[in-house]
Order: structure tokens, then sequence, then C-alpha cells
């Protein structure tokens, strides 16, 4: 494969990652073009893509907030959103199907992590299908439980990892 880039999105992005977020995601699971696009233009600091030398494969984009409600759907607008809160909220992480299965959602993660450090922020949160809690807590992740997240249809679980202990 070749080289590999993790960098801060930009608004000519946005075709790319919107075409990643619907192919991975079902229905109504997957974020629409107008809420990527206000993810990309309200907290770009947030939102960093992977891509090899010919295109993005993957992405994770979140918000920052002083207040914690993972099954609060407005947010996934970025409502409540502060860039200066110390908590992340993890909206997407997500990877082309042709890529999938290759560590990439890995070196994001790693990536994604290591920057919130260095935005001082102090935990992230996200929520997950059940079948990704394992992947998630390589990472740290804590599994909190179910979530009363009903997004796209579907149940969910809370996770967080916190920033502060190492």
């Amino acid at each position: 494969m070749s080289d590999l880039n993790i960098r801060i999105v930009n608004e000519q992005d946005l075709d790319r990652c919107f075409e990643i977020e619907s192919v991975s995601y079902s229905g109504d699971e997957a974020a629409t073009r107008d809420k990527i696009l206000k993810r990309i233009t309200t907290y770009p600091e947030g939102f960093i893509v992977l891509e090899n030398d010919r295109e993005i494969i993957g992405f994770i984009n979140s918000g920052a907030t002083n207040k914690v409600e993972l099954s609060d759907e407005e947010f996934k607008e970025l409502v409540g959103h502060d860039s200066d809160g110390k908590h992340i909220v993890i909206l997407s992480v997500v990877v082309h199907p042709c890529y999938q299965g290759r560590g990439m959602a890995g070196k994001l993660m790693k990536s994604f992590i290591d920057k919130m450090k260095l935005l001082d922020k102090t935990d992230i949160y996200l929520i997950c299908q059940t079948e990704l809690i394992g992947m998630y807590a390589r990472y740290g992740f804590v599994d909190l439980g179910k979530s009363d997240s009903d997004h796209g249809g579907m149940s969910w679980n809370e996770m967080s990892l916190s920033l502060q202990d190492e």
C-alpha cells in the first residue's frame, strides 16, 4: 500500500467524506452531506482524514463540549458544540469498505487520541454497536453500558476514554 497521511480535513474533502460515510453506514445511521459540511466548517481540528497517495480512505470527526449527553441527537449537528469544551464526542469513525480490515481504523484512532491530548482535552466519548466494543477497548475505551440513543433506529453502547490517566 502507498504511503499514508493523516491530516485535518478541509472543505475540498466534503464529497469524498460524504461518499465514504454513505457507503459505510446503513440508512439513517449515515450523516447527511450537510451535517458533514457543518462538522468540517465548525470544528476542523476535531476532524481528521486518512489518505493514501490517491484518495481519502477514512476519517474521524467529533465535537467538543463541557456537558456530555451521548443520546442527544442534536449534538450530531453540533448543537451545543463548544470548541473550548474539555470533552470530545466522536461522531464518526469510518473507513471505506475497500480498505477495511487492514488496521486503518486503528491508525486513525491512535492519531485522533494523540491530537486530542495535544488539544488538552480530558476525555473522549462515543457510541458504538456491540460488535465494536472490543475494538475500541483495545485503545483504552471503557464500556459504559447501553445508550439511550436510538440513532438510525439501532441500539448502541456508550464508551469513554480518559486522557488524563496517561
